[in-house]
């Protein structure tokens, strides 16, 4: 790989692109990369994978009911017509002619009231509805946030990843640890569980020189890339089966899955 190569690889306009944060010469000069260089066309690839992991837990459905009830409530307020009194020609109906008008005025007055007030409550519940919209903007916004930090935490190049598998005591285990020793940054993805009885949990563990230091409880339902504390000098990782609610010291003897860290 020549240098030119590595000097765009190691700028973030592949990233910026993915995002589509470029701008119109960027661009080009991205597409161009991803045409001439396999090497490029290869990363690329490897980000939008990245991207697809780190995101796939967090996505959260904006809701539905919102833009309909507004919808209805605009469609149901009501709009009055009002229909013009006929006008008697002769002068002895214009009296009953004044209290028609009076009645009619007293009426449409009445019903403008009513409507208002009817009409100040529904503003106020769409006022309400969009207020709770714009909050589940800036809590989407905010995971967004959290899910870019992931994406560039697993681009990283100093982050190694590992895939941890269970031996016969649990098979069907399989998590994929993330560990960034420069940025001193951990995250696991927990792909699959074996089901516990409910007295059990799974727990994971640092090696420590001779210590197992907890980095926490693992559930069933808790798939989804997250941090977990940073060990320094941490051998190796393992994860052992306890009773419900974790212990403070581990022990080797109730692993059921376990690596050995890069040094």
């Amino acid at each position: 790989m020549n240098d030119k190569i590595n000097t765009f690889l190691n700028s973030d306009l592949l990233e910026k692109y993915l995002l589509g944060d470029t701008t119109f010469a960027e661009t080009e000069k991205v597409e161009t990369y991803l045409s001439k260089y396999p090497e490029v066309q290869n990363a690329y690839n490897a980000l939008q994978a990245n991207l697809e992991i780190a995101s796939k837990s967090q996505a959260v459905e904006a809701p539905k009911h919102i833009l309909n009830n507004i919808l209805n409530e605009l469609d149901n307020a009501p709009v009055v017509s009002i229909k013009p009194s006929n006008k008697y020609k002769k002068w002895y109906h214009l009296s009953i002619a004044a209290c028609f008008a009076a009645l009619i005025f007293a009426g449409t007055s009445f019903i403008f009231y009513t409507q208002n007030i009817s009409l100040k409550t529904e503003n106020q519940k769409i006022v309400d509805e969009i207020y709770d919209l714009r909050n589940d903007i800036s809590l989407n916004n905010s995971k967004l946030t959290d899910i870019m930090l992931q994406f560039k935490q697993l681009n990283n190049p100093e982050t190694e990843k590992y895939i941890i598998k269970g031996n016969n005591r649990a098979k069907n285990l399989k998590t994929v640890a993330y560990i960034n020793p420069k940025e001193k940054t951990s995250m696991i993805d927990v792909v699959s569980l074996p089901q516990l009885p409910e007295e059990k949990c799974y727990q994971i563990w640092a090696q420590v020189q001779d210590n197992m230091v907890s980095l926490g409880i693992l559930s069933e339902t808790d798939r989804e890339l997250k941090q977990i504390p940073y060990t320094e000098n941490a051998l190796g990782l393992s994860i052992t089966i306890e009773n419900k609610g974790g212990n403070q010291t581990g022990s080797k003897e109730n692993s059921v899955a376990e690596i050995t860290l890069q040094k």
